[in-house]
């Protein structure tokens, strides 16, 4: 290693090729993987994903980039192998602290100009257009591409071609024969790129537990329009934004049953109008409608397509369930269709939805999609997950995209068709996988974890930690009037209990607790001249109501001490 002026140089001779994951591994949600060579780093995608009930206020989770900020003289490009959220949702909130070009396919580029532009960062964010046909250097390390199917458009597979040999992402892909948009995947492209020789494999394992072939989506739209037909009065159906296919599948069962559309949430608005302003998606003129022109129309006329599948509180279908949606009711007799699976995770949420829909007197069509035909995966199962490993026949493999049970039965997909067991790695994010002279080794961690981001920015443990306290044991307040000139209490202690204890039934340990609260003040005023460091007289406030109520109680209240002085 050489080292000029605090910079370091690599030389062909002592550089590596050096992969790993900043989020994507052991969880779904928030992909970043990075493939580094010598001076060159490359980042692959930059994902989000929701937070669960434990992560309070909490808005989204984002990969944590330390390493990238640390080394962001060396990051060259952020490439994006499709427009899902788990892959896009975090560019916002990275692009703020690091700023490099983002490559990425024409309707990818659509949905990540949204996030940039209301995020303010469009301006100075330079975006790059690439197709499957794109051949991009980048420093030392130069990327091709190679289509894939996925439930959007537009989605492509990416080989990194680096001294030490090819890398492969797959990003998120099945083998769909009968694609809806004709955009079939590119099967000689990957056999190709196998034939000359692929060093690391880095492959999805979302359905690495389904046996089979995952259908496809063009069996969707027969089931849609049945449904449609059979409506006697409006149509709902929830199903993901970003699934355009399906979008379009909807938008042609509405017109082949004369009904006018109206879309739902935001995100389903957004999504649609950029499919269309590209061309991704076709509709009938006259077809839109407004949701307040909903009730003027005849309810056999009527097809509603609207977000919240996964029975999220906020969004349109679960405001429709509680009746808590303007200008629009789902009356008894319409129907509700759930074009979707639940995230895992998120089966309590769409449960109590499908309940609130019940109750409304709505016919509702949900469940398991190889029932109700409203829904097929976006992700290859076991037979296509063994096709691409057949196809890349790669030295090195590291399955990423799932939770440590998809990665295991991924691992047992590859060693049935060849990989060597020794070659196969199942990491954690932020493990690295070093390759030098066609030989791999994981022995190194960098820093990964997650970034907690609220309306305001990022949340840290600390502040995430207060929260969980105010929920589960509430707050006191402690209000005290002291004498400018001799430090007397003049007023008070007064305590404000929220959360904590109801006041009328503990009037007796509130009193006894501005007593002490007292006490220590006075104790600690007691000198021949009054202190007047407010934190250490806060400070003792606090410790002796904590033990004290914790003594009484068995709770630890979050206990906040105001001194004012006149």
């Amino acid at each position: 290693m050489k080292v000029t002026q605090g910079v370091s140089k690599v030389t062909k001779l002592d550089a590596q090729l050096s992969v790993f994951s900043l989020g994507g591994i052991n969880e779904i949600g928030k992909n970043m993987y990075v493939v580094e060579y010598a001076n060159d780093i490359i980042v692959i995608d930059c994902g989000s994903k929701f937070p669960d009930e434990t992560l309070l206020g909490v808005d989204l989770i984002v990969p944590d980039i330390t390493y990238l900020l640390e080394n962001s003289d060396r990051v060259r490009a952020l490439v994006i192998t499709h427009g899902h959220e788990d892959h896009i949702g975090g560019i916002p909130y990275i692009r703020k602290q690091i700023n490099v070009p983002i490559y990425a396919t024409r309707l990818t580029l659509g949905l990540i100009q949204v996030k940039l532009r209301e995020a303010g960062l469009l301006a100075n964010t330079k975006l790059i257009e690439i197709t499957s046909d794109s051949k991009i250097a980048l420093g030392g390390i130069t990327s091709t591409f190679f289509k894939t199917n996925h439930s959007i458009p537009d989605c492509l597979g990416v080989v990194f071609h680096t001294p030490e040999g090819a890398v492969v992402h797959t990003g998120d892909f099945k083998f769909d024969l009968t694609p809806v948009n004709n955009q079939y995947p590119d099967i000689h492209k990957m056999a190709d790129i196998g034939s000359k020789g692929v060093m690391l494999l880095l492959s999805e394992s979302t359905n690495a537990e389904r046996p089979g072939y995952t259908p496809s989506e063009s069996q969707v739209g027969k089931h849609i329009e049945e449904a449609f037909h059979k409506a006697k009065q409006k149509v709902f159906i929830a199903t993901f934004a970003s699934n355009v296919h399906r979008l379009q599948q909807v938008i042609d069962a509405a017109q082949a049953t004369n009904r006018r559309l109206a879309l739902l949430g935001r995100s389903m608005v957004n999504v649609v109008r950029i499919a269309s302003e590209l061309g991704y998606l076709t509709l009938p003129d006259g077809m839109l409608v407004e949701a307040a022109e909903i009730g003027s129309l005849a309810s056999d006329r009527v097809a509603i397509l609207c977000t919240g599948s996964q029975g999220e509180p906020m969004a349109a279908l679960s405001r429709l369930s509680r009746s808590n949606y303007r200008n629009v009711e789902i009356h008894r007799g319409d129907t509700v269709i759930l074009s979707s699976s639940p995230i895992p995770g998120n089966e309590r949420n769409v449960s109590k939805t499908v309940d609130h829909l019940f109750s409304l007197g709505a016919e509702v069509i949900y469940g398991s999609s190889s029932v109700t035909g409203m829904h097929v995966s976006g992700h290859g199962s076991q037979e296509e997950l063994k096709l691409m490993l057949t196809l890349m026949k790669p030295k090195y493999f590291i399955p990423i995209h799932g939770e440590y049970r998809m990665l295991h039965q991924h691992r047992i997909l590859a060693e049935s068709v060849g990989v060597e067991p020794a070659n196969i790695f199942i990491l954690n994010n932020g493990d690295v996988v070093d390759i030098k002279e066609a030989a791999a080794t994981q022995s190194r961690k960098v820093t990964a974890g997650n970034t907690l981001v609220d309306g305001l920015g990022d949340v840290g443990n600390v502040v995430l930690r207060d929260r969980k306290q105010l929920s589960e044991d509430g707050i006191l307040i402690v209000f005290l009037l002291l004498s400018k000139t001799d430090g007397k209490i003049l007023s008070g202690p007064d305590i404000i209990s929220r959360g904590f204890v109801y006041v009328r039934e503990s009037e007796d340990l509130i009193d006894r607790a501005s007593i002490l609260a007292a006490d220590t003040v006075n104790r600690l005023q007691s000198g021949q001249e009054p202190l007047n460091q407010w934190n250490v007289l806060k400070m003792n406030v606090k410790e002796v109501l904590g033990r004290f109520f914790y003594e009484k109680t068995g709770r630890r209240p979050v206990i906040l001490t105001i001194i004012t002085e006149i």
